[in-house]
């Protein structure tokens, strides 16, 4: 859920020399001959070299990709290393939903090398007539080259580029391709970022009735710099989503760096497809309606599948999808299930009483909350709004995806009328909350979010406006909070301390959670809104940043903190503007030298480098420094270690915010007892 932060802001005086060194350096790389390029008000920027059909670089095949690794996989992180397995993944599915496949196996193994096969048709083996070689060679050599642009061998895709296979190509150290075709058993070899080792050949003969390909490669180190590693439960979860996603279809995952045999191999087959997948997402949920609500049906050529049930919560979950892809954003689809949605529970609840004449309508929100739904489309040609595929724009599917859930959500209220009733109490009641939550929420807004006066009393607030490089530390207590405001640089860095342990959002309506002094404080700090008028452009701090005791109590309230703004301010940890300061857990000091251990490992290293006679210091809490001290260790950015706090993986953060912070006691035991060999330090 995490990333260390490896470059830490400056402070405001460091920042503007570093940024007018950094102009001296760009402005002397114009013309190195010329002594004449000074920083002043009439800078001439233009740049002195020749620009002839000399200075046009043209990159060679999958060098653009080597070259420019973000532009097709978003990063070169451990989120793009995953994108590998990914694009493979996503074409033995493709060859599922095209009904010629029907297992998926992937496999890595303890060198951290992937193997992808399916049993679908095989990729073709003869002569590609526009590159005059081996059609495989083609597809891994060749950008946007693949079956996926015609119509002809894939009636809907995930990967519609065409890019994956010679992208992971490219971006391997090595990778074997193996095809069974017609009794004959195919390989080619590439090497050195995407390059033939020599051509296809037949390398051996196989079953007649064995058909598929097979996909081995290793993600080249020059590239992942920063890890070659994959993630066990990261592949884990997409696979067994992908199953849930696409019914009848079996996945098997096997993981050979793994000791523990129920990690070793796993097989993901379901047959209820999303009505399963609700199920699981609401598993340890005490839930309201005991039938899943479920429905598939196709308009046009497009497919639609969509199940929901609802919680006694009061958060909704809704995840979308198109061709297994999660539109993160939503989109069409979305706003075709909310239509229906709002338009038959609102018809039902008038027509059966639950409604008075003079009530308003339930709103979106009233109608949402504690939902748990799951919306797959399946589209021939879909159109997603950016690059990142994260919203779908096709209008034709919002009603389409209206009119075939509507009519089974109408269905199901009829033959189901117990179920329905349960239903209508909780949105009657949700709207009922609603506008006790609007009257406390108006009063955590301000008419400008920089008016000093109406901000929290307690915040010890910066002298900059300039939120690119303010930060606020929100802070348990006030001991530690009157250090931090001690130590602190107050030209960027405000402090808000909190008394005691906020309210935990996740067992409470939003009108107690606006009615919660600590909560109101945060809210007014930072100034850019609340739920759905979440406004990040208005944010008054661009690092919020949790600083809490290292010990139980702590992270209890750490946790608590992290429940508050994932539920309230997703937007602020998406774009990942909180933090989590790391304070020390020993002080070690030998005559007047002092130095600091944030881990017990570090202390070891300390320790050997000092040597005896060492006084150690274990901090229980952020109060027992000094303000000089917490400064030094904590929050000053030239010696400071921040954790970024990122959410790649909605549904899992969800779970865990439930799981870890719900009404359901069964779930969390069961999670302790499965973790609990990994604690260290555990404060008792």
């Amino acid at each position: 859920m995490s990333d260390e932060e490896t470059k830490i802001n400056l402070t405001p005086e460091e920042a503007k020399k570093d940024h007018e060194e950094r102009i001296e350096e760009e402005v002397g790389d114009f013309d190195s001959s010329s002594n004449e390029a000074v920083l002043g008000e009439e800078l001439d920027m233009k740049v002195t070299h020749t620009y002839n059909d000399s200075d046009i670089q043209v990159l060679d095949g999958l060098e653009a990709v080597r070259k420019r690794p973000g532009m097709y996989i978003a990063s070169t992180s451990e989120r793009g290393l995953h994108h590998l397995v990914w694009e493979i993944v996503d074409n033995g599915i493709d060859e599922a939903m095209a009904g010629y496949a029907t297992t998926v196996t992937v496999t890595v193994d303890k060198d951290n090398i992937v193997t992808v096969q399916d049993d679908g048709r095989g990729m073709p083996t003869g002569i590609n007539s526009k590159t005059g070689k081996s059609t495989i060679e083609t597809i891994f050599t060749v950008l946007h080259a693949g079956g996926k642009f015609g119509g002809g061998a894939y009636k809907v895709s995930g990967g519609l580029h065409g890019v994956g296979a010679s992208v992971v190509n490219a971006l391997s150290e090595f990778m074997e391709v193996t095809v069974y075709h017609d009794g004959e058993e195919y390989f080619i070899r590439f090497e050195h970022g995407g390059h033939p080792a020599a051509p296809l050949k037949v390398v051996g003969t196989c079953d007649p009735e064995k058909h598929g390909s097979k996909i081995r490669f290793k993600a080249d180190p020059t590239i992942f710099t920063e890890t070659t590693v994959y993630n066990h439960q990261t592949l884990r979860d997409r696979l067994r989503q992908l199953a849930f996603l696409n019914k009848g279809i079996r996945i098997v995952f096997n993981d050979e760096r793994e000791t523990d045999p129920a990690k070793q191999s796993n097989t993901f087959l379901f047959e209820g497809g999303l009505k399963e997948y609700v199920a699981y997402l609401n598993k340890g949920r005490t839930v309201v309606n005991t039938e899943i609500i479920y429905c598939e049906g196709h308009e046009e050529g497009i497919e639609a599948e969509i199940a929901v049930q609802y919680n006694d919560g009061y958060n909704p979950q809704v995840y979308t999808f198109c061709n297994n892809i999660n539109t993160v954003e939503g989109g069409t689809h979305e706003e075709g299930f909310r239509m229906a949605l709002n338009r038959v529970i609102n018809k039902y609840a008038r027509e059966n009483g639950f409604l008075k004449e003079k009530d308003e309508n339930l709103t979106s929100d009233d109608c949402k909350e504690g939902i748990t739904a799951v919306i797959s489309v399946k589209h021939p040609d879909p159109q997603y709004e950016g690059q990142t595929k994260t919203k779908l724009g096709n209008s034709e599917v919002r009603k389409i995806v209206s009119d075939i859930f509507g009519k089974s959500l109408e269905r199901f209220f009829l033959e189901n009328p117990e179920q329905a009733k349960a239903i209508m109490e909780k949105a009657t009641l949700a709207s009922q909350a609603r506008l006790a939550a609007k009257k406390a929420r108006e009063a955590t807004r301000r008419k400008n979010p920089l008016e000093v006066g109406s901000l929290p009393g307690k915040l010890a607030d910066c002298s900059s406006k300039d939120a690119s490089i303010c930060e606020i530390y929100i802070v348990e207590g006030d001991s530690a909070g009157g250090s931090a405001k001690q130590g602190r640089d107050s030209h960027y860095q405000a402090i808000l301390p909190l008394r005691g342990k906020i309210l935990n959002v996740e067992k409470a309506r939003q009108h107690r959670a606006f009615d919660n002094n600590e909560i109101r404080s945060m809210i007014t700090a930072f100034g850019c809104g609340v739920l759905d008028d979440v406004n990040t452009a208005k944010l008054r701090y661009h690092k919020i940043v949790i600083m809490t005791d290292a010990d139980v109590d702590g992270a209890h309230i750490r946790t608590l903190l992290l429940t508050f703004l994932y539920r309230y301010l997703k937007p602020v940890i998406e774009q990942g503007y909180v933090y989590i300061a790391q304070p020390p857990l020993y002080k070690v000091q030998k005559g007047a030298s002092v130095k600091y251990a944030y881990t017990d490992r570090q202390l070891d290293e300390i320790k050997a480098e000092m040597g005896t006679n060492l006084g150690i210091q274990r901090y229980k809490g952020l109060g027992e420094m000094n303000p000089e001290q917490l400064w030094e260790t904590t929050m000053d950015p030239k010696n400071r270690t921040l954790v970024k706090v990122e959410v790649d993986d909605a549904e899992a953060a969800d779970q865990a915010f439930s799981m870890l912070m719900g009404e359901e006691v069964e779930p969390r035991k069961d999670f302790i007892v499965e973790n609990a060999h990994f604690v260290e330090n555990l404060d008792i």
